[in-house]
C-alpha cells in the first residue's frame, strides 16, 4: 500500500524510510521475517502481583498469529504491551524483560509511543467509530498525523475501504454518520480506520465477539487477505475461528504461555497436556 506523507513533513517511523533508494538498513527490515520478539516479559497491574509470567515468543511477518486460553490468562493483557495500552493504567508495567517490535526495544525511555502506535495499530473488542461520517472516521488518523490535501485523502479513504470489504456497501453515502451502519459494518470501519495509517502491525482483541455469525464470516475472510499486506495478532475465545483464520496459535494459562506453534499442530497434537485438555473442554 501507499505511505501517505504530510503536508509539512515526511512520515516518522521505528524503522528507516525511502522507498525510492532503500538503506541497507531499510531492505533488512523489510526482509526480517519476525517482527515482534517477546523476551521472558512479565507483566504487573499491581507492583508485585505479576499477571504474565516469563513470556519468550517470536511473531513472524505476513502471518495471522492467535492467542487462545480461558478468561483472565493474559492474552489481551500481552496484546496491549504491544503497542504499550497499558501505560494509561497507573502503576501497571512489565517487571521484566523486552519487546522488540522491528528490531526496537519499545519500553525503551526514548520511544515515541505515539509513533510506535502509527505502527501497530488495534482493532477493539467492540466497534467504537467516532460520531462523525463514514470519510472523516478513515481519514481522523490521516488528519492527525498533518496529511490535509484532498485528494490524499480521497485515495486513502477508498483504498482503506475497499481493503476492509466496505467500499461498494458505503461509497454512496461517505458523508454518513459512521454511527448508522450495522453492527459488522462499525467493525469493518473501525479496520478501514486502522490500516489508513500504514501501520506494519495490527492487533485485534475479540474482534468478532460482538457479532452476529454472517458478521464474522466476513471479518474472518477479511483478516485472511489483510495477512498479505500485515501481521496480524489476534486474541480470540473461539477456538474454531483460531484454525480458521490464524498460522499459529499460542495458548496461555494463568499468565504463562504453555504452548505456542503451527496452529495445524496445536489443535491436532498438541505438545503440553494442558493444551490438549483445554482444546478438548477438558478444563478452562
Amino acid at each position: 500500500m501507499k505511505t501517505y506523507m504530510s503536508d509539512q513533513e515526511d512520515q516518522m517511523t521505528l524503522e528507516p524510510q525511502g522507498e525510492d533508494a532503500p538503506t541497507q538498513e531499510q531492505s533488512a527490515v523489510d526482509a526480517m521475517e519476525t517482527v515482534i520478539e517477546v523476551d521472558n516479559v512479565s507483566f504487573a497491574y499491581i507492583p508485585g502481583t505479576d499477571v504474565l509470567k516469563d513470556i519468550s515468543m517470536n511473531i513472524n511477518k505476513g502471518e495471522v498469529t492467535a492467542f487462545i486460553g480461558p478468561s483472565g490468562c493474559g492474552k489481551s493483557t500481552l496484546l496491549r504491551c504491544l503497542n504499550r495500552m497499558n501505560d494509561l493504567i497507573p502503576r501497571a508495567g512489565l517487571t521484566q524483560g523486552e519487546i522488540r517490535i522491528l528490531g526496537t526495544d519499545i519500553y525503551h525511555p526514548e520511544v515515541d509511543v505515539i509513533e510506535l502506535r502509527k505502527h501497530v495499530g488495534m482493532v477493539f473488542q467492540k466497534y467504537n467509530p467516532f460520531p462523525k461520517s463514514i470519510y472523516e472516521n478513515v481519514a481522523y488518523g490521516l488528519r492527525i498525523q498533518g496529511v490535509n490535501r484532498k485528494s490524499v485523502l480521497d485515495e486513502a479513504v477508498e483504498s482503506s475501504l475497499k481493503l476492509a470489504g466496505l467500499w461498494d456497501e458505503v461509497k454512496d453515502r461517505l458523508d454518513s454518520s459512521g454511527l448508522g451502519l450495522s453492527g459488522g459494518q462499525q467493525q469493518r470501519l473501525c479496520i478501514a480506520r486502522t490500516i489508513a495509517v500504514q501501520p506494519k502491525i495490527i492487533l485485534m482483541d475479540e474482534p468478532c465477539s460482538a457479532l452476529d455469525p454472517i458478521s464474522t464470516t466476513i471479518i474472518e475472510e477479511l483478516i485472511t487477505q489483510l495477512k498479505q499486506e500485515f501481521t496480524i495478532v489476534i486474541v480470540t475465545h473461539n477456538m474454531q475461528q483460531a484454525t480458521r483464520v490464524s498460522d499459529r496459535t499460542a495458548y496461555f494459562y494463568l499468565g504463562e504461555l504453555i504452548e505456542m506453534d503451527e496452529t495445524t499442530k496445536i489443535f491436532s497434537n498438541p505438545s503440553q497436556q494442558k493444551t490438549e485438555e483445554y482444546i478438548s473442554g477438558r478444563f478452562g
